[in-house]
């Protein structure tokens, strides 16, 4: 049976996209929403509407209680979280179906496990999923032990926060002189930062690609794959462009890692959508992480696969069992995404304020996913991603063709963004070529 009525849990883009995936399937829908963020566009376009606090993300998106509380009082049967927020909250999908509603993503347990970077890359490997050769678990306080693990590792390596993400509790060592000093001053910045003092070792991959898989499991024995992304174009870990599929990946190597992703949604009983991140170097791939929710950059996957990843979300929520099978995924075209910020494009300080001018781009092939629109005031107080900008064509090149052409046409005014730098970056020639690493952004700004 499908959900009756959804609480959106967040704002901007993701929750206009939710808010549309629901009115498609008939599914009734309620914004909650900040003080600030009471004239956003799916709080206008929602069947109900709950102010559940200030601006504050800790006072209001982040405020469990009042989600709930939200969802209780409007008879809703379902919570979407969304990305970022409590997306990925383990204690938040507790409370959620603690209470006796619906968590739109995968179950606590998966998402604690998945969080927790030790205790997936112990999955992974169970799995024969590719991982990155490193400390096989946190390390120990033992100086002797840490520093044979790195010799056998070989230098570089990286010390991560086992509780860590988003570039953040990571530090990359080149010498034994600076390893010891390099595990103390991660572990007080993981304890600090997410509570959690376990740090790992890995080896440290020079000029990688950052690949992920997209996957769908409904926690009943079925998973697909819906292919690979490549998100290398990043500033401090951050993504900038996407694109699916990856530019060099043969037929076989996405079924070889798919195959094994799939197999790692089905012997932990995944739930829902997620993300298998891997990074990519001399033709093979590494695990890093997995993102136990829907990504930013999803929209690219849906354009070459025609599947609507945020519906398929809600059916699995309400119980059916995956209906699209391996071989129903047909991967056709090329799709690209640039992610547009409030922010200024040369130094990266968010710029929120009023949009006095604003005209979307269009034509065939083209996509925008915004919550933005004439007269919209970008509040100061959440993420800077203001659209996410996504063209589609028969080939790379003519998806590139048209996103130089939508860029062109975009019309922001009143604040800065950032769509000068993905013009530059459309029209730069590594880029065109494909393959660039996860380093090339940061070393063309620095130039």
């Amino acid at each position: 049976m499908m959900l009756d009525k959804v609480v959106i849990a967040n704002r901007g883009e993701i929750a206009l996209r939710i808010l549309r995936a629901c009115r498609e399937l008939g599914i009734k829908t309620v914004a909650v929403h900040s003080i600030t963020d009471s004239h956003l566009m799916h709080v206008k376009l929602a069947d109900e509407s709950v102010c559940i606090g200030p601006a504050s993300s800790n006072q209001s998106y982040l405020n469990i209680p009042a989600i709930i509380s939200a969802a209780e009082i409007t008879d809703a049967v379902a919570i979407h979280p969304g990305y970022g927020f409590l997306a990925e909250n383990a204690d938040f999908a507790d409370r959620v179906e603690q209470s006796g509603f619906i968590f739109v993503g995968p179950r606590a347990e998966n998402i604690r496990q998945m969080g927790d970077k030790v205790s997936a890359i112990r999955m992974m490997k169970k799995a024969d999923v590719p991982c990155v050769p490193g400390s096989n678990g946190a390390l120990e306080n033992n100086p002797e032990e840490n520093l044979s693990i790195a010799r056998s590792i070989g230098y570089p390596v990286i010390i991560k926060a086992s509780g860590g993400g988003g570039g953040r509790g990571m530090r990359v060592v080149h010498s034994e002189a600076a390893l010891l000093n390099a595990i103390s001053m991660t572990k007080a910045e993981a304890k600090a930062a997410f509570n959690n003092d376990n740090v790992y070792m890995e080896k440290f991959l020079e000029h990688p690609r950052h690949i992920e898989i997209q996957v769908l499991s409904d926690g009943k024995g079925n998973a697909i794959s819906l292919g690979e992304r490549d998100c290398s174009m990043q500033r401090r870990h951050q993504k900038v462009i996407e694109e699916a599929p990856a530019p060099g990946i043969t037929e076989d190597q996405r079924k070889k890692i798919s195959k094994r992703c799939v197999k790692a949604c089905i012997e932990m009983g995944y739930r829902g959508a997620g993300t298998f991140e891997f990074l990519y170097e001399n033709g093979e791939f590494y695990f890093i992480e997995m993102n136990t929710r829907i990504q930013v950059e999803h929209p690219v996957t849906e354009l070459i696969t025609n599947i609507d990843i945020v519906k398929e979300q809600l059916r699995i929520a309400a119980g059916e069992p995956l209906k699209i099978r391996q071989q129903d995924v047909v991967i056709q075209g090329h799709a690209i995404e640039c992610r547009i910020n409030a922010e200024d494009p040369k130094t990266f300080v968010p710029s929120p304020g009023k949009i006095q001018q604003f005209h979307a781009p269009g034509g065939p092939g083209v996509r925008w996913d915004s919550h933005i629109y004439n007269g919209y005031d970008v509040p100061p107080y959440y993420d800077s991603l203001i659209g996410k900008l996504i063209a589609y064509g028969s080939d790379r090149n003519s998806a590139l063709a048209r996103m130089k052409t939508a860029l062109d046409e975009i019309v922001i005014e009143g604040i800065k963004t950032n769509v000068s730098l993905h013009q530059n970056l459309v029209r730069d020639a590594n880029f065109h070529k494909g393959g660039t690493n996860i380093h090339y952004l940061e070393h063309k700004l620095s130039n």
